[in-house]
């Protein structure tokens, strides 16, 4: 399977803000994107032509994806899914998205970031509803309950991960640090999803 193999800070620079894909690095001040927020490249500086209307919808599209870490044809089969759905698609799009188990156990924070996630899931480490998923595009329903195997509660990466999380702030998730457990209590409104992205755009974009 194809995946990005390049510095994740420079898709940060590309966007003009984090998208929190390198973990513990974005919230230091060893992040790029504080000493240097302009697009990568040789030509990044001096960037300042007007972007047309495509190139403001494929940002926007760039943007979502990047942050939930999708290449191209995840993204548009999850934006598929979203249109044959009752409601707005790119609220659709955005709620599908963040019932992602990798998405999930990053927001609990027994990961620093997406990608950590994805190699949790991937080693078997996490457990829902009691057993065992290895499967980071694996879709969560209202009340699955999110657990970190028990051989697996002394790993470093997760405890240094929850040292970063002080309270949980997600009102459609519940964490309980003790025992390394969470509950997706719902599929969160658009509202309440941290996301500094224009959704509707990228409907825009995939509708011509």
């Amino acid at each position: 399977m194809a995946r990005y193999t390049d510095s994740v800070c420079k898709l940060c620079r590309r966007e003009k803000q984090k998208l929190f894909l390198k973990g513990q690095k974005c919230f230091t001040e060893k992040c790029p994107i504080e000493v240097r927020n302009y697009p990568p490249g040789q030509h990044g500086l001096a960037r300042r032509s007007k972007i047309s209307e495509y190139g403001v919808q494929l940002r926007e599209k760039q943007k979502i994806k990047r942050s939930y870490g999708l290449l191209e044809t995840q993204f548009r089969n999850y934006f598929e899914k979203a249109d044959k759905q009752k409601g707005r698609t790119g609220e659709n799009l955005i709620k599908l998205l963040e019932r992602r188990l990798d998405n999930v156990v990053f927001r609990l924070g027994f990961a620093s970031s997406r990608k950590q996630s994805r190699q949790l899931i991937k080693h078997r480490h996490i457990l829902v509803n009691g057993k065992l998923v290895d499967i980071p595009a694996y879709l969560l329903k209202a009340g699955d309950l999110i657990q970190v195997k028990e051989k697996s509660k002394k790993l470093d990466a997760i405890h240094n991960s929850l040292k970063r999380v002080k309270d949980n702030t997600y009102t459609w998730l519940t964490v309980d640090k003790a025992t390394l457990s969470g509950t997706f209590v719902q599929v969160p409104e658009r509202a309440d999803v941290p996301l500094n992205a224009n959704e509707q755009l990228v409907v825009e974009l995939y509708s011509k």
